[in-house]
């Protein structure tokens, strides 16, 4: 029988031998760490049970959270760094120390941060960039105007290429998935103007990719009806434009490609047929699905590379990132969205070894 990674509180609590009540009290101590599902449940991993016990041979009362004593167990959520002292003993992870931090596991970073500000990602270090920026067509995000005007969407626009051209290698590259148009609030060729901005900032262009959702059938408006006075013609589908920094062959790396002859004939042909991703089983206003980071990543990195994603979401793409055997790093200004991501890595992405490294998000 294969070995139990994830426990509800009920089975969690069994397994401690203490009642579902004083684990809660123990979580909001900080003293062991569960994840949420999108649903809100908590599940706790084995790791961090067996984090938990290991640990608590340090605590006068492992059983008691109201009698642990600050100056023996301290979480400090604000610097991302978990200590315990014995004594002189302490014990602390080895990771990147950044008030950005949100989460961090393994090849993984999550960064609660904007991308216009961060300092956690270092010029010339990302070989790909994959992401789908806020399309402006007034989706209820939490953190991020949806509103704007279109010159001040196209201003953003260009701001926040500038930080990418910075991040990614002399021969990065970048899959940027857009509209092919924005019919929304009025007529914009919005592939063609973000072509033209990434290329004023310093991209070259490589080529676009057409995917095709599929989702026809959801299409409500025609401008006037069987009249040539105002009909509106639109495509179902989005665009995926593909953009490198100076040199597009990959010299960097470690060479090895995970890609199949199947796949590399079929990804090669620049129309992708897959469907998106459901918002509701998500818990996201506009996910994308795995399959289409999961892809890029294939077919345009090597294994082992760094990949970027500056607007997070749901964490599809370092669910592919994971998939595919890349280190990931995502940002996004949300709290709540990093948490949806980190919960999808560990339930979704099966991320069972928490090891602590979790920062102000951590629940």
């Amino acid at each position: 029988m294969e070995e139990k990674t994830i426990y509800t509180t009920k089975e969690a609590s069994k397994h401690l031998g203490i009642s579902p009540a004083t684990l809660y009290r123990m979580e909001k101590k900080g003293l062991i760490i569960s994840m949420r599902t999108p649903g809100g449940q908590r599940r706790f991993s084995k790791e961090s049970i067996d984090q938990y016990l290991e640990e608590s041979k340090y605590f006068e009362a492992p059983q008691n959270p109201s009698r642990y004593k600050k100056s023996i167990y301290q979480v400090k959520e604000t610097e991302a760094i978990y200590t315990l002292t014995d004594k002189k003993k302490i014990i602390t992870p080895k990771i990147h120390k950044s008030d950005e931090l949100f989460f961090h596991m393994d090849s993984i970073w999550i960064y609660n941060t904007d991308i216009l500000k961060t300092k956690s990602v270092k010029e010339n270090s990302i070989d790909l960039i994959v992401t789908s920026p806020p399309y402006n067509v007034d989706i209820k995000y939490n953190s991020h105007d949806d509103t704007m005007s279109y010159d001040d969407y196209l201003s953003f626009t260009k701001k926040w290429l500038t930080r990418c051209y910075e991040f990614i290698k002399n021969d990065g590259r970048f899959c940027l998935n857009i509209p092919l148009d924005k019919n929304k609030g009025g007529q914009q060729s919005m592939c063609a103007d973000i072509t033209t901005i990434a290329k004023q900032v310093g991209f070259k262009y490589h080529s676009t990719i057409i995917w095709n959702e599929q989702n026809i059938s959801r299409r409500t408006a025609w401008g006037s009806w069987l009249s040539a006075a105002a009909p509106y013609v639109i495509a179902p589908v989005e665009v995926i434009i593909v953009l490198y920094k100076k040199e597009w062959k990959k010299i960097s790396g470690s060479r090895k490609s995970d890609i199949t002859k199947k796949e590399f004939m079929e990804w090669t042909n620049g129309v992708w047929n897959f469907s998106g991703e459901s918002r509701k089983r998500v818990g996201h206003p506009a996910p994308f699905p795995v399959e289409l980071p999961k892809r890029c990543i294939k077919l345009f990195s090597f294994v082992g590379d760094t990949i970027l994603d500056p607007f997070l979401g749901s964490g599809s793409t370092l669910l592919a990132c994971l998939q595919t055997g890349r280190e990931g790093i995502g940002i996004d200004i949300d709290k709540k969205y990093c948490d949806l991501a980190k919960n999808r890595l560990m339930i979704e992405g099966q991320i069972n070894q928490l090891k602590l490294n979790v920062a102000t998000g951590g629940r």
